[in-house]
């Protein structure tokens, strides 16, 4: 399926027998992307930058499509000297936008999945990469593996107007967030979400509802996003994953995640709804 001028990015495994006019090139190192710098900005490189920093694009994975550009990652060892840097994903979202920071995102975990996925787990053969799909497989003992996918909760819980929003240890001084966690061998989505909330803020959640997804190449999660409401308990954190959480309104929020985690549209789309009841009111 191609995609069309304004449309979002259609991923693709097949690659093209003739690339499009002005493809993209995610150069993936194992710290973030290779980008030029411009000005206040940083822009992927074109082919002739490929072929002058001597690398192959015969080489590169393909990604899909993007307003009707095909998109190509290349992983890369070393960094060269300037305009050129490595910067890591996150950073780059300002840059890119949403659409071309999905892509690049795609590139990040197939780059990744290549470079670690050159040999059998199971008998050290060398892997071969398959032409229609993103796996590879062993000739010798027949084993495929496919990049890795993690599941993940992420869960907006709300008591009345209020949003239960904790701090991790590993987030920026003074943000908070919603409260997330992956899911374990024998869970369903739901389980995980009570789970993590039990075991994180010492609460019990009802009214579970599915808010929608995004792929977060952090390393490789698929974050799967819910509301909740509470139903028992008073807060107690763990004290190793959330070291303080809160019941915020929205005239008292703490600093928040940036745009475009979905960690921010669950914290906007719960405003928003708090907004439209006081409006109705």
């Amino acid at each position: 399926m191609d995609s069309l001028p304004g449309m979002p990015f259609v991923p693709g495994a097949v690659r093209p027998p003739t690339p499009s006019s002005r493809p993209r090139w995610f150069l993936v190192h194992s710290t973030g992307l290779l980008v030029r710098s411009e000005a206040d900005t940083f822009a992927l490189p074109e082919r002739s930058d490929l072929l002058d920093l001597d690398l192959d694009p015969s080489a590169a994975l393909y990604l899909g499509q993007l307003d009707g550009e095909d998109c190509f990652a290349l992983p890369v060892e070393t960094a060269p000297p300037e305009p050129w840097s490595v910067q890591g994903l996150r950073s780059l979202y300002a840059s890119f936008g949403d659409d071309l920071f999905v892509a690049a995102g795609r590139g990040v975990q197939l780059a990744s999945f290549a470079q670690t996925h050159r040999f059998c787990g199971r008998c050290g053969t060398p892997m071969r990469s398959a032409e229609n799909e993103h796996s590879a497989r062993c000739e010798a003992c027949q084993l495929s593996f496919y990049p890795r996918i993690a599941p993940a909760i992420i869960v907006l819980v709300r008591r009345g107007d209020l949003a239960l929003l904790g701090r991790s240890p590993r987030f920026p001084a003074a943000m908070y967030s919603t409260l997330a966690g992956f899911v374990e061998p024998g869970e369903s989505l739901e389980q995980t979400l009570a789970r993590e909330v039990r075991e994180e803020a010492g609460i019990e959640v009802t009214n579970i509802h599915y808010f929608g997804s995004q792929p977060w190449p952090f390393p490789h999660s698929l974050m799967v996003g819910f509301t909740a409401h509470h139903a028992s308990g008073e807060i107690q954190v763990d004290g190793e994953e959330i070291i303080d959480a809160r019941w915020f309104s929205i005239r008292d929020l703490p600093q928040i995640p940036p745009r475009p985690s979905i960690a921010r549209k669950l914290i906007d789309a719960w405003i928003a709804d708090v907004e439209r009841g006081s409006n109705a009111g």
